[in-house]
C-alpha cells in the first residue's frame, strides 16, 4: 500500500496516531520492531499498545482529576486507546485499569482491520530523509535510531530509569491473612468497594521489610548508566525506602482508610495489589517498582504477610528511558525544527504516562492530517488537559531542566475568577469541558 504518512513505533502513541490519521482518510505505514525478531528489554509480546509497567490508566474521575479529564477529552476526540481500555476494563476503584492482554489484542485487531493502515514488522534504524513521518518509538528507542535522532537534533537525548512492578498469581495469595477493600471503601462506581487485595504488616514486620529492601541485591548499572536519574513518578521501592523509615508508610504502603476486618483497626503498613487481568487471576503490586535482582525479590516479597507462598507471573525490572528535549527541539505542531517533515509523539517527547503518551499521539495524528489538507491545526487552549500537556512539551517547560511530566493542574492556565480552594479542581475541569467543546466546534476537530 502506498502511504501518506510513515509512523515509526506501534506503542500507545503510534497506535493512536495511526488510528486518528486512518479515520481522517490518510494512508498509514506503521513500522513496529517487535514481531520482526527484535524485542525491547521490557516488552513481553509483539502486540501493539502493550502495557509494560502498570495496567492502570490512573484516575477516571473527570471532575476532580487532571488525568481523568484527559481521558474524557480523548474520548471526545474518538481515541482508540480510550475505547479499547473500556472493553478491557478490570475493577480498580476510581481508576481505569485494564487486562493488558485483552487491551493490546483489541487495539492490534482494530488497527490490522483498518483499510488505511498497513502494519509492517520491521526495525527502522535511521530517520527518513523525506516524507511525513511520526516518530513514536517511546522511551525504549533502539540504539541505532536513537543515534540517528541525536544526529538530526544535534543534541544528546536525556535519559532516566523506569522500573516495573511484580505481578502475583491470585491463587497463591493467602486470603486468610489478606482482605479485599478500597481505601475508605471507595471502590469502582459499579463495584462493591473491594477492588484491592490488602496485605497487612505490624510495626515489627514493616521494620524488617524496610531493612530487607535496603540490604537486598540490586541491579548493577553499566558505567554509561550511572549518571542517569530516576523519574520521581516511577521510583523503585528500595530507593524510596532509602529516604527514611516511614517514607513507604506515607507512600505505596500507606494504611490510612484500610480497616482490617480481623482487628477493626488500620495496620501499621499495607501492601496493596490491584487486579491486572479481566478474569482476576493476576494482581499487580501497587507502587512496588523495583530494581532488586530477581532472586532477592522472591525472597523478600515472600516475607509480606499473605504472600509467603506467592507465585509471580512477572518479577520487577528496570529499564533505561530516553526522551528528547522537546521544548528546544520541537515546534508547536510537534515538528522537529531542523527537519519539519518529522513529527514526534508519545513518551519520547518527555510526557510521562500511558494516557499522556496516547494523548500526544492523538494530537500528532490530527496535526499531520491537517498538514496534508494544507492547514495548521490550532492547538487546544491551555485551559484543557490536551492543551496544557502540549504547551508544556512544546515550549512552556524550561528546556535547560526538562524532565518527564504527567498531566497535572499545575500545567493548566490559571482560573481568572477567584474560587475557593475546595472548588478549584471542579472549576478547572468545568472550564476545560466548555473550552474543548468550543475548540472542537470552531475547528471541526471532531
Amino acid at each position: 500500500m502506498t502511504h501518506d504518512v510513515h509512523i515509526i513505533g506501534g506503542g500507545l502513541a503510534g497506535s493512536e496516531a495511526a488510528w486518528q490519521l486512518a479515520e481522517a482518510g490518510v494512508k498509514v505505514h506503521l513500522s513496529e520492531m517487535r514481531g520482526s525478531g527484535e524485542m525491547t528489554p521490557a516488552h513481553q509480546t509483539d502486540g501493539l499498545a502493550e502495557l509494560v509497567c502498570s495496567n492502570s490508566f490512573r484516575s477516571d474521575d473527570a471532575d476532580r482529576n487532571a488525568v481523568g479529564l484527559l481521558h474524557a477529552e480523548m474520548r471526545a476526540l474518538g481515541s482508540i486507546i480510550m475505547d479499547k481500555a473500556e472493553t478491557a476494563k478490570v475493577p480498580a476503584g476510581s481508576a481505569l485499569a485494564v487486562d493488558r492482554d485483552i487491551f493490546s489484542g483489541n487495539v492490534t485487531r482494530q488497527l490490522e482491520q483498518h483499510p488505511n493502515i498497513e502494519i509492517v514488522r520491521e526495525r527502522v534504524d535511521t530517520l527518513p530523509d523525506s516524507g511525513l513521518t511520526i516518530v513514536a518509538t517511546g522511551p525504549l528507542t533502539a540504539m541505532a535510531l536513537a543515534e540517528s535522532i541525536g544526529a538530526a537534533t544535534g543534541d544528546e537525548a536525556l535519559a532516566f530509569f523506569d522500573a516495573i512492578a511484580p505481578i502475583v498469581h491470585h491463587d497463591s495469595i493467602d486470603m486468610d491473612i489478606c482482605w479485599k477493600a478500597s481505601r475508605w471503601d471507595k471502590g469502582s462506581a459499579d463495584g462493591d468497594g473491594k477492588d484491592y487485595i490488602n496485605c497487612p504488616m505490624n510495626e515489627e514486620q514493616y521494620k524488617a521489610f524496610h531493612q530487607g529492601l535496603l540490604d537486598s541485591e540490586k541491579t548493577e548499572f553499566k558505567d554509561w548508566e550511572k549518571d542517569t536519574p530516576y523519574f520521581e513518578g516511577c521510583m523503585p521501592i528500595e530507593v524510596m525506602a532509602s529516604r527514611g523509615l516511614d517514607t513507604l508508610r506515607y507512600g505505596p504502603m500507606k494504611p490510612v482508610g484500610l480497616d482490617n476486618p480481623r482487628t477493626g483497626r488500620w495496620p501499621h503498613a499495607v501492601v496493596q495489589l490491584r487486579q491486572d487481568n479481566k478474569i482476576g487471576t493476576l494482581w499487580n503490586m501497587v507502587g512496588f517498582q523495583t530494581k532488586m535482582k530477581h532472586g532477592a525479590q522472591v525472597e523478600l516479597l515472600r516475607t509480606i504477610p499473605g504472600l509467603e507462598k506467592a507465585e509471580f507471573a512477572r518479577l520487577g525490572g528496570l529499564h533505561r528511558n530516553t526522551f528528547i528535549n522537546s521544548p528546544e527541539l520541537l515546534d508547536r505542531q510537534l515538528r522537529l525544527k531542523k527537519a519539519p517533515h518529522i513529527h514526534f509523539a508519545g513518551q519520547i517527547t518527555g510526557c510521562e504516562g500511558y494516557v499522556e503518551s496516547a494523548a500526544v499521539g492523538l494530537m500528532a495524528g490530527r496535526m499531520v492530517a491537517a498538514e496534508l489538507r494544507g492547514e495548521t491545526l490550532p492547538l487546544p487552549p491551555q485551559t484543557t488537559a490536551l492543551g496544557a500537556l502540549l504547551a508544556h512539551i512544546t515550549g512552556d517547560a524550561d528546556a535547560s531542566h526538562y524532565q518527564p511530566m504527567n498531566i497535572n493542574f499545575g500545567l493548566f492556565a490559571p482560573l481568572q475568577e477567584k474560587v475557593h480552594k475546595k472548588q478549584r479542581k471542579e472549576a478547572m475541569t468545568s472550564r476545560a469541558r466548555t473550552d474543548l467543546q468550543q475548540w472542537i466546534e470552531s475547528h471541526k476537530a471532531a
